[in-house]
Formats: structure tokens, C-alpha cells, sequence
């Protein structure tokens, strides 16, 4: 089944994980990337405010024409008040994850919903807790799935994913990259689905 929508909708991303997600909706879309997007953001900002920012930033750099409703994400994971991006290589990414072992941390994600008549976007935060991990777990893990295109160097829906992850508050989606209920939920407010 695919759903009606009354807008031609276009995902900027080059993530397969928030591709699958949407895809799951059953609209149909397609996915439309420019590189080069500048992700910086202001120091002072912090939380829900980094992830909204750059994919308020990431939607500007799109022309669009009318009719068409363009979707940009961008997901951090937060913790002590520092935002864990996507690890440069593989001692970053070892670093990541042994900050976050045994200890709770937040995943944000900030999508920005734009027509050429304006822009609504919002923000969604799941809690994550993972178990401790021994060194040989953390870097089992890196070896084998090399996580640095990956907000804190892991992936829920992997392997770490299934031997870390001891609770989760908040969306499981929303972790991989998309909080894909919400954004149906947002899409039937606009009257676009």
C-alpha cells in the first residue's frame, strides 16, 4: 500500500538507515543530496538546539520548486553537555563508545520540514543506557562494522545495539536517525499525508 500525499517528497540524506524508515511509511519520495553542506554550528548552543540548527542549515541549501516538501535531519547524541558526532576514525570512535559505556546518554534528532511557503520543524530525544562494555567488546564492534558514519560511533539496530542497549525512553526510530512517528504525525498536521 502507498499513501496519498499532496506533495512531492523529497529526503536529503544520504543515510540508508532514515531511507529504510521512510520507506516504511509507504509514501512514496525521492531522495535529492548536495554536498558540501556546511553542519557547524554556533558555539552556545546546546541540546535539542544543535540538531535543529543544522537541519534548519542543511534545508537552506536547497532550492525547491512549489508542490514540493523537503525533509533534513541531523541526529547528535548528548552527553555531559558535549555532542558526540560521527567519529573520525577508529580511536575516536573507540573513545566514543567508552565514554558512553555503563552510562545513560541522549539521542537528538532535529528535522526541518520545508515548502517553498515555509518551514515547520521539531525535535525528538530518546534516553539510552548501555551496559558496560569491556575494551575487547568496543573494539570487536568497531572492527567489524566500522560505525564512523555514525552519530557516536554505534549504530542501535547492530551488533553493539544488541549486547549494549540496556533501556531505552523515547523513540527506537528516532535513534537510528529519524523518529519516524513523529514525522507521520507532523506530515498529517501540514495535510500532507
Amino acid at each position: 500500500m502507498e499513501l496519498r500525499t499532496n506533495k512531492r517528497i523529497i529526503l536529503a540524506s544520504n543515510s540508508p538507515r532514515r531511507r529504510e524508515l521512510l520507506s516504511g511509511l509507504g509514501i512514496d519520495y525521492e531522495v535529492r543530496v548536495l554536498s558540501g553542506i556546511d553542519e557547524s554550528y554556533p558555539p552556545g548552543l546546546s541540546g535539542e538546539e544543535i540538531p535543529m540548527f543544522i537541519s534548519r542549515r542543511k534545508a537552506e541549501a536547497y532550492s525547491l520548486a512549489p508542490g514540493e516538501l523537503l525533509i533534513t535531519a541531523d541526529t547528535i547524541v548528548w552527553l555531559d553537555g558535549q555532542v558526540l558526532g560521527k567519529p573520525a576514525g577508529r580511536e575516536e570512535a573507540i573513545g566514543m563508545l567508552s565514554l558512553l559505556s555503563g552510562r545513560t546518554h541522549q539521542v537528538i534528532t532535529g528535522v526541518c520540514l520545508t515548502t517553498t511557503d515555509g518551514q515547520h520543524a521539531f525535535s525528538c530525544v530518546s534516553d539510552v543506557t548501555f551496559a558496560r562494555l569491556s575494551d575487547q567488546e568496543i573494539a570487536y564492534y568497531v572492527d567489524h562494522y566500522r560505525p564512523y558514519d555514525k552519530a557516536g560511533a554505534y549504530g542501535i539496530q547492530e551488533w553493539i545495539g544488541y549486547i549494549g542497549v540496556t533501556a531505552l525512553s523515547g523513540s527506537y526510530f528516532n535513534v537510528m536517525g529519524l523518529p519516524i512517528q513523529r514525522l507521520y504525525t507532523e506530515l498529517k498536521k501540514l495535510s500532507v499525508i
